[in-house]
Formats: C-alpha cells, structure tokens, sequence
C-alpha cells in the first residue's frame, strides 16, 4: 500500500479545490454542445486544399464542393462542371470521397473524377486508355488517366469535350 505523505497532502487538497471552484464558476461551459449545425459554416478543407463533402448523390453536393474550392479552383469547377453538363446532358452526379464523380444516367458506373491538389486539380478519366489522344497523365491503374489543370495554364476546352464525349460512352466504373 501507497501512504500519502504530509507534503503530498496539502498539494491535492489545494488541486481538490481548485476543480471544485472551477466547476461551480462556469457550470454552463460543460453544457454546450461540443459540435454546432454545419449548415453555415464553410466545409473543412482537406490537405492540399480538397473540400471535405459528405458523400451524397446528385447535383446539390457537386455544387457544395465546387462553392467550397479554394481560390482560382472554384472558378475552374464551374466552368468544368457547365462544360460537362453541356457535353454530357444526361450525366449523373455525387460526391464519394470528397471528390464529384460524373456519370450517366441509368447506367452503372462513372468515367470522371475532380479530386483538389495543393497547386492542382486533378481530372481522372476512368477509362481514360481508351480515349484518344490519350489524356497526358499516366497512373498505376492501366485503365485511368489524368489531366492536371494548373492555375494560369490554358485549358485546351475543345479536347476536353472530345475526352468528355468519349468517356461517356465508355462502360463506367463502380466505386
């Protein structure tokens, strides 16, 4: 058995005290509710800048997504996001790991991926290796390929649509 000491005594009487004091002081402290409606607030952002979206389908989390981009991004996203409900009329939309897939309507599966970098935004083309031209960006799947679009850097539109098209009529992939 552990004997408490006459020095040792006085110090945890004092603590003893000291957390009564500090409970009765401010008792409405401990009764507000740690987390708020985040009907407000801006979503988080994730490293590299990425919005943090909970995962839903349709166009509502898109839209939360893109007016959550940070900076020069945010512009980017409408643009992408007008450029592909043009080219693709009936396409199908949801963020899933905080990144807006686009898919087709009634058919299983996406072809696009925008995913937020630090410097970049990246679109992956699911079955991007077979497009053509293929998109620039290589990736450890054999299937997918990427375009990185950098702040500044000119957006070649027309070869977007042309990918866009193709990837649309393209099987989609299950995530």
């Amino acid at each position: 058995m552990v004997r408490m000491t006459s020095i040792s005594a006085p110090k945890l009487a004092k603590k003893a005290a000291a957390a009564r004091v500090a409970a009765t002081a401010s008792p409405s402290r401990n009764k507000v509710p740690k987390s708020t409606s985040n009907t407000t607030s801006k979503p988080a952002l994730l490293a590299g800048g990425n919005p943090q979206i909970a995962k839903a389908d349709g166009d509502a989390p898109v839209q939360a997504y893109i007016a959550a981009m940070p900076g020069w991004k945010r512009d980017v996203g409408q643009r992408l996001d007008a450029l592909i409900e043009r080219t693709v009329p009936r396409v199908h939309k949801a963020v899933k790991w905080n990144s807006p897939l686009y898919g087709i309507e009634n058919r299983d599966g996406w072809f696009l991926s925008v995913h937020c970098y630090t410097h970049y935004i990246k679109l992956a083309f699911f079955r991007g290796s077979s497009l053509r031209p293929l998109p620039p960006g290589e990736s450890r799947s054999k299937d997918t390929r990427y375009l990185d679009i950098r702040e500044g850097e000119p957006l070649d539109e027309m070869q977007l649509v042309n990918w866009l098209r193709q990837a649309s009529l393209l099987p989609g992939i299950r995530l």
